[in-house]
């Protein structure tokens, strides 16, 4: 080892050059030594930069990839079939769904699709062009119904589609005289055999989650158990391999007497088939009491499970969904808040949390 200084110092310099890969001649001026120092500081420097960086990035190739959860309604068919060029199919089948003693008409109805290449899911809508003109000479415009059916139709065989329809009656606000809605009236007075021009599918608010272990609420009124009916037939009544369903459906229906339960006969069936996984409440306003003496609407069946719903829909693999008359969901956050207030939660928050996770769906009209 080098006693004097000024060796020690060449020495120090001749390994930070031969560390650098580089020869250095101790001849030179020292004024230019700094040719050599600089890229020899810098190596180091770069080293010692770039060692925390490797093993973070080492570090971030060992973490397990995250996946991302796939967007709602990524898959769905949308609008195969347009308004300037709708499918023609064929009316199968008309049935009343009204039992007697009931109020109005409700038409389940059956059409062929086999000749086209109209395809949906369970929660989707079609449209319907009935058929003539309007007041002004021009032809109708169309009306969206929600699916009554499941991707493979009623026949198992992928080659119908089935609606729910009710006849849509009012007063003219005029001239006080009944009014009929054009669409409903067509179809519901549709015979076996007729054609009905169709359109879409369209609609990604109602689909039912590919999770079959997924717990499933549904709330509808009249109609707007269209979907749900559909949601039912596959989870319980298909049986498909390709969705063994294994959670909890749970439907409330609301309606005036006990013979406008539409497609009751079959919703018991289900229930009494499968009752560790399917639960059905009626709400039959003209016909039963709530706990105050009044007349037992939706909301009140849903305040009195609130604190069965409120634990199932903690549960992040829970959704819910509404469809019906407009104006029905404010009833539903009354009944809901009562389980919400209990647990001292927001339930307006609440449900805006869930929407955002895609879980709290609402299709009304």
């Amino acid at each position: 080892m080098a006693n004097n200084p000024l060796d020690r110092i060449k020495e120090d310099l001749q390994n930070l050059a031969k560390a650098a890969g580089k020869t250095l001649n101790m001849d030179v001026k020292p004024e230019s030594f700094d040719d050599v120092i600089a890229p020899v500081v810098e190596q180091k420097a770069s080293e010692k930069a770039a060692a925390p960086a490797a093993t973070a990035s080492a570090a971030k190739a060992e973490e397990p990839a995250k996946k991302k959860k796939p967007k709602p309604g990524a898959n769905a068919p949308i609008n195969i079939y347009r308004p300037k060029d709708p499918y023609v199919g064929k009316c199968l089948s008309n049935e009343e769904l009204v039992r007697e003693g009931g109020e109005g008409t409700v038409k389940h109805l059956i059409f062929d699709i086999s000749g086209g290449d109209l395809e949906y899911i369970e929660g989707q809508s079609i449209g319907i062009i009935p058929e003539g003109t309007d007041d002004n000479g021009k032809p109708h415009k169309l009306r969206l119904y929600s699916i009554a059916s499941t991707r493979h139709g009623d026949h198992l065989d992928d080659k119908t589609v089935s609606l729910c329809v009710r006849q849509l009656e009012y007063k003219d606000p005029e001239t006080n005289e009944k009014v009929l809605g054009v669409c409903s009236t067509h179809l519901c007075n549709m015979e076996p055999g007729s054609d009905v021009k169709i359109t879409g599918p369209v609609g990604k608010e109602m689909l039912l989650p590919d999770d079959p272990t997924a717990n499933v609420i549904m709330i509808a009124t009249g109609t707007g158990i269209a979907p749900f009916r559909a949601y039912l037939w596959r989870m319980f009544k298909e049986q498909h391999a390709d969705y063994a369903f294994r959670g909890t459906a749970w439907l409330f229906f609301g309606c005036a007497y006990t013979p406008n339960i539409l497609y009751k006969k079959e919703l018991e069936e289900l229930q009494e088939t499968f009752p560790n996984n399917f639960k059905l409440s009626y709400a039959i306003s003209r016909e039963q009491k709530n706990s105050e003496g009044g007349k037992m609407y939706i909301q009140h069946r849903i305040a009195e499970n609130a604190d069965a719903l409120w634990d199932l829909i903690q549960q992040e693999k829970t959704h819910t969904y509404i469809c019906g008359l407009k104006g029905m969901e404010g009833g539903i956050d009354e009944g809901m808040s009562v389980a919400a207030d209990k647990n001292n939660v927001n339930w307006e928050e609440y449900r805006k949390a869930m929407k955002k996770e895609h879980r709290w769906h609402v299709e009304t009209y």
